[in-house]
Order: structure tokens, then C-alpha cells, then sequence
């Protein structure tokens, strides 16, 4: 393992375990929220949700823009493979299996053919959980059209776009307002980034003491209400996200969590993966009410989610379904890479 946390193999130990924080996240907003949706109740968990609301997405767009500067002057060829062809093989496998999952209560409720409407629809506007993926490849995109746009002038058209709180309905249109200045941000600032990661684990007393100030910070903001606030918000996300990049490299320093780095390693297959054991898990325990407790409940649930996600996956390669986490050689339009098949950012 090298001195800024590169080992071997290549990885960055910390951007793992960052993004194994991120996607575990993620998780747990989903399942909190729909565990306190179905029962009516809200829980404890409650509070560490909205504590994390400012920044769960921001850091996970942010490090996903932090490699760009490595691959941005690629062929478009082997660009477009690797950031849209990678997400849309994807997206359109597992809204497919989704919708598969969804559908019989979709028509119960408003008949068949509302259910291939909207499955059709699910191409012009992301469905459920997978908006992220969707967003990506136009993340990418867009960054790489204006490279040679000054750099100050994009990102200060993001960032007003953030501060807009921009709400059409449209899911394109808003999460790529509300997002765009993380991802490009990454992209901007990654050298700046690294260097932070470096400082955090040279002095690791110093970055404590900054994380105990920015989650007093923080959860006051969104104890008061102000955390939406425009400009409020996108200082939260901002600095979130190098919170989250600070703990991601305490961790990875102490060796700590080994799992939330695995996690990282493979977010892209619980994102794909946990609304299945999430679903399937919430609505067990709610009809047989073994437990009460509302935020235990969303504890199991999120517990089960990131979990079965990654049994789903090894059973997958167990059984030869690799095509559900890797993508297949027909659909390559550039020469393959040796690199693991599922990166949420190179």
C-alpha cells in the first residue's frame, strides 16, 4: 500500500471506503423512509437519515467525477464505452428486472397497459432507484463536450443551477440541476481532493477535530431547517463530501470497517441489487410485527439490503448469471479493459 493509499492492484483504499459509506447510505435512506412509509410510524433512524440528507448523494456524485481528469481525453469511442454503453447495459437490465418485480401490483392497480407505458417511459424518465446510474452517462457527457469551456464559468453555472432547487417533475431536469456541480466538481478539483485525503491521514487529530465542528454544523443546519436553503445547501454538500473523504481516509489509515471498504469496491452492485432483499425484508417484518420498534425495523431492513445484495451477486457469478453484473462482450463497442467490470468512476 502506497503513502496516498494506492495499493497494488491500483485502487485508492480511501475512495473505497468513502464510496462503501456512500452507497451504505443510500441503502439506509431507502429503507428508512420506506419502512416509515408503509408503517405510518417514524423511527429513530429518522434523524441519522435527514443528519446525512445534505450530503449522501453530493459525495457519492463527487468521487464519481474524481478519475475523469485520468480518461477525459480518450477517444470518444472508448469514452462513450466506458461511461455510457457500462451504465446503460446496466440500467436497462435491472429496470427491466425491476419492472418484473413491480409490475403485478402496477396493473392490479391501473391495468397492463399503464404498466408498459411506464415501462417505456422509464427510458425518458429514470425509474425508482436507478436514476442514478441514468444520470451518469450524462454527467460524463457533458463534462467531456466542455472541456475546453473555461472551467470557472461551468462550474459557476452549476452551482446556480443547484442553488435554483430547480423542480419540474422531470427527473432529468431536476437531479441534474441539483447534482451536475458535485460530479464537476470532482472532475475540478481532484488534485485538491487528494491533497485533503493526504493531509487527513499526515495529521489525523486535525481532521477529527474538523469533522466533530462540520457535523455540529451539519445537524444544526438541518435541526433548524436551513439545510435546503439555497447556497446553504450546496456549502453542505460540499463539505460533506470532503467529511465523507476525511472519515473514508481515517478508516482506510486505521484499517478499520474492512467491510464498508468492500462495499465500495462493489457499490455498484448493491445500488443495482438491494431494493430486492430491502422490499422483500420490510414487508416481512411489517406483517408479521415480531418487532415493534419502527427503527430497529429500518435497522434490519438496511442490514438485509446490503447484504443480500451481495449474496444476489455471488450467487449470480455461482451460477454462471454473470451478465447481471458484468457486462458482455457483444455489448462492448470499444476493446475491453482489464480493470473489474463494475466501477462507479474510473
Amino acid at each position: 500500500m502506497g503513502s496516498n493509499g494506492t495499493s497494488a492492484a491500483g485502487r485508492v483504499d480511501w475512495v473505497d471506503y468513502a464510496k462503501g459509506i456512500c452507497i451504505v447510505m443510500v441503502v439506509m435512506m431507502h429503507s428508512v423512509l420506506g419502512v416509515e412509509l408503509a408503517s405510518g410510524q417514524t423511527g429513530f433512524m429518522h434523524a441519522v437519515v435527514m443528519f446525512a440528507k445534505p450530503f449522501r448523494m453530493p459525495d457519492f456524485f463527487t468521487i464519481s467525477g474524481l478519475f475523469l481528469p485520468l480518461v477525459i481525453n480518450r477517444d470518444w469511442r472508448t469514452y462513450l464505452d466506458r461511461k455510457v454503453v457500462h451504465f446503460a447495459y446496466f440500467y436497462v437490465l435491472w429496470v427491466t428486472i425491476q419492472f418484473g418485480f413491480k409490475a403485478p401490483a402496477f396493473a392490479a392497480e391501473q391495468g397492463w397497459a399503464h404498466v408498459g407505458i411506464e415501462y417505456l417511459e422509464s427510458f425518458i424518465d429514470p425509474f425508482g432507484t436507478l436514476w442514478f446510474i441514468y444520470l451518469l452517462p450524462i454527467f460524463f457527457v457533458v463534462i467531456k463536450l466542455t472541456r475546453n469551456v473555461p472551467a470557472i464559468g461551468v462550474w459557476g453555472i452549476a452551482a446556480l443551477l443547484e442553488s435554483a432547487h430547480v423542480a419540474t417533475g422531470w427527473t432529468v431536469i431536476d437531479e441534474f440541476s441539483a447534482r451536475f456541480v458535485y460530479v464537476y466538481s470532482g472532475f475540478l478539483f481532484a488534485d485538491y481532493i487528494f491533497a485533503l485525503s493526504n493531509r487527513a491521514r499526515a495529521h489525523p487529530a486535525l481532521a477529527l477535530a474538523g469533522l466533530a465542528i462540520w457535523a455540529i454544523i451539519d445537524g444544526g443546519l438541518v435541526a433548524l431547517g436551513l439545510s435546503e436553503w439555497p447556497a446553504i445547501s450546496l456549502v453542505l454538500g460540499l463539505t460533506g463530501a470532503c467529511a465523507i473523504i476525511t472519515i473514508g481516509t481515517l478508516l482506510a489509515h486505521m484499517r478499520w470497517v474492512n467491510f464498508l471498504r468492500f462495499c465500495g469496491e462493489h457499490s455498484i452492485v448493491i445500488y443495482l441489487a438491494f431494493f430486492l432483499p430491502m422490499a422483500s425484508t420490510r414487508t416481512l417484518l411489517l406483517k408479521t410485527g415480531i418487532i415493534h420498534d419502527v427503527g430497529l425495523v429500518s435497522v434490519i431492513v438496511t442490514v438485509v439490503g446490503v447484504a443480500g445484495s451481495l449474496l444476489i451477486w455471488r450467487t449470480a457469478l455461482w451460477t454462471r448469471a454473470n451478465f447481471l453484473f458484468e457486462r458482455p462482450d457483444a455489448f462492448w463497442i470499444a476493446p475491453k479493459k482489464t480493470a473489474p467490470a463494475l466501477q462507479a468512476a474510473e
